[in-house]
């Protein structure tokens, strides 16, 4: 009666086999009616999906059975697999490790504040920026994520939320990967988790994170979508922010600080850098000074962050309590609004890439030393 041709062998433009998760509301409604079904039967499957957050086409019992069965054959709502999850001695944050249908690992990391849930999402497995602190950078990048597979990170979340009577409230696309070279599928997945006949999130609780991708920050100031801006900075000159960011090389400091200019004159939003501290190399005063002037008249506000030790880069260091406090207080003499935002997680290892890269080891796979596609 129905067509019963399989959503499986759909692919979007990335290769990988559609879900659920990566439509749209329209679209899924031109879905299910080019099968034959009503089209309110798509506002069902989309209430099922983001307002009760159902993983099982099994529970959805509104829909009749044959359509359950033929979407349970054809159109699978995720395929990611949730394989691991840690949680932190207060049980604030909790790090989830899943398992993609083509057998790679992607993390999330979801965390409980006083005033919001935050989920922080995975855009791509691996990454190709290879920062010099980062275990995902240094891992090389395997592929780009789908926007299901990163919808599919906030319903996870969503629902771990739930069980604790918390809302889910805010995305920040700060796990694996860099966003604006997966730029396309993130904008995608921003509107799918916008849409209000689904989750529901505001734009203005969704922070994309770039490294600095200049091009990119200039196409983000012209989009519909009033989504935060995040920069990884890390260092105030081309010699210091190339060792630490290899992007630096093609988008030195001040043209990715001339693009935050006119991102702000475009939009009107703050731009957040986010810094990275590390001991004896970007922590002194003579170097926050320096990033204070680069930064005067801008309008932002700088996230410090002192360094999450990991084994990819063992040289590294934590400085001192002492010197964080004088690196934030050297800013805002300078007039910088400045927070120094310790990472989650540490005991879990919440840091980006690391409970990937220990999963790989334990199956005796060997993570890309280069960036591939």
């Amino acid at each position: 009666m129905h067509d019963a041709r399989s959503a499986t062998t759909e692919r979007p433009r990335t290769g990988r086999p559609r879900t659920l998760h990566d439509f749209r509301l329209a679209e899924l409604e031109a879905w299910v009616v080019e099968r034959g079904y009503p089209r309110y039967r798509a506002r069902q499957l989309y209430h099922w999906a983001y307002q009760q957050l159902a993983l099982d086409y099994g529970v959805m019992s509104v829909l009749p059975k044959a359509m359950r069965q033929e979407l349970q054959e054809t159109l699978p709502i995720t395929n990611l697999v949730e394989v691991r999850r840690r949680v932190t001695d207060d049980g604030e944050t909790i790090k989830f490790l899943f398992r993609t249908e083509d057998e790679h690992f992607v993390e999330t990391v979801l965390m409980f504040y006083p005033d919001r849930t935050t989920v922080c999402v995975s855009c791509q497995i691996g990454c190709a920026v290879g920062c010099s602190f980062c275990a995902t950078g240094l891992s090389g990048l395997i592929r780009n994520l789908t926007p299901g597979e990163m919808v599919s990170q906030v319903v996870y979340a969503a629902r771990v939320a739930r069980e604790r009577q918390r809302r889910l409230s805010n995305i920040v696309v700060m796990g694996m990967g860099e966003p604006f070279q997966n730029y396309d599928a993130v904008l995608r997945f921003v509107a799918i988790v916008n849409d209000r006949q689904g989750l529901g999130i505001g734009t203005r609780h969704i922070t994309l994170s770039t490294a600095g991708m200049v091009p990119f920050i200039d196409r983000l100031a012209e989009e519909p979508y009033q989504v935060k801006l995040a920069v990884s900075l890390h260092a105030p000159n081309d010699g210091l922010r190339s060792q630490l960011v290899p992007l630096n090389r093609r988008w030195p400091v001040d043209e990715l600080l001339a693009a935050c200019r006119r991102y702000v004159a475009k939009t009107g939003r703050r731009v957040t850098f986010e810094y990275v501290l590390i001991d004896g190399l970007n922590d002194d005063e003579k170097t926050a000074a320096e990033l204070a002037r680069k930064l005067r008249g801008l309008l932002c506000h700088v996230n410090l962050i002192p360094y999450n030790p990991t084994p990819a880069a063992p040289l590294y260091r934590r400085p001192a309590p002492e010197r964080i406090e004088r690196f934030r207080a050297v800013l805002e003499h300078y007039g910088i609004p400045a927070t120094v935002r310790y990472s989650r997680g540490v005991e879990i290892a919440a840091a980006c890439g690391q409970l990937r890269a220990h999963e790989e080891a334990r199956r005796g796979r060997r993570l890309p030393a280069v960036a591939g596609q």
